[in-house]
């Protein structure tokens, strides 16, 4: 009834939410279907649980053609996200890290910065429910089982993580291209923050860059402006990792 990333069908779709033992990332319904009992369930149950449903053209379900998908697709994650509030409460944090993930879209470069973050000792990373990818079986392949060792936190507004982040002691480090500070100029051996990375084209958002205590950028020799987020973050958290080092 499944395959690897999703579950399709009106019966299959509400089982699980019945059940409540997946990880939906996201559900697809076909604007073309008519409502029914099994879809207003779905429905209610979606947002009981906080799982985002979206109608969508009937173009959107081609790469499915082949699953007797009734106009309903479940996107399953493969993992099980935290909630930032267990996170902050899980441990005492002392100089910790999060990473902020603020609309970047493409699966691979997830993979990436999630390998990433596991080998530079980063505590978690926070994705947005909205407007970036979620984990996927792509991401899990991509982080080559970085997955399954670091805590993926989905929240529904990034403004509000960031505020709760600030109340429970922790600092805010947006990048920015246009910033006056570089990356290497702040000094993060001595608290807990948290580093927003933006999406190539779009950058952090204005209100993220608003609710930010520090805003810095990566250097360039010339005007190409336009190092892949993946690779970008890796030049700022292996530098927070040489600040902790060399601490100790």
């Amino acid at each position: 009834m499944e395959n690897q990333d999703i579950i399709y069908g009106k019966n299959s779709v509400l089982e699980a939410l019945i059940a409540g033992n997946r990880e939906i990332n996201k559900i697809l319904i076909s604007k073309n279907i008519h409502s029914d009992t099994k879809i207003n369930k779905i429905k209610e149950l979606a947002q009981a649980n906080g799982v985002i449903f979206q109608f969508v053209a009937k173009e959107k379900f081609q790469p499915f053609a082949e699953f007797n998908h009734q106009g309903i697709i479940a996107q399953i994650s493969p993992i099980k996200y935290m909630e930032l509030e267990e996170f902050i409460q899980g441990k005492n944090h002392v100089n910790s890290s999060l990473v902020i993930l603020d609309g970047v879209e493409d699966s691979h470069n997830l993979g990436a910065i999630i390998r990433t973050c596991v080998c530079a000792g980063v505590d978690g990373i926070i994705i947005p429910s909205r407007r970036n990818v979620q984990v996927n079986s792509i991401v899990e392949k991509t982080s080559a089982g970085a997955i399954n060792h670091i805590p993926i936190i989905k929240v529904n507004s990034l403004v509000n993580a960031i505020q709760t982040l600030k109340d429970n002691n922790w600092w805010i480090i947006a990048t920015d291209a246009s910033a006056k500070d570089n990356y290497y100029d702040v000094k993060y051996d001595d608290m807990n923050f948290a580093i927003i990375m933006g999406a190539e084209h779009a950058g952090v958002s204005k209100s993220l860059l608003k609710a930010s205590d520090f805003i810095v950028k990566i250097p360039m020799q010339n005007s190409f402006n336009s190092l892949n987020v993946s690779n970008a973050l890796s030049a700022i958290i292996f530098e927070t990792l040489r600040q902790k080092l060399k601490k100790k």
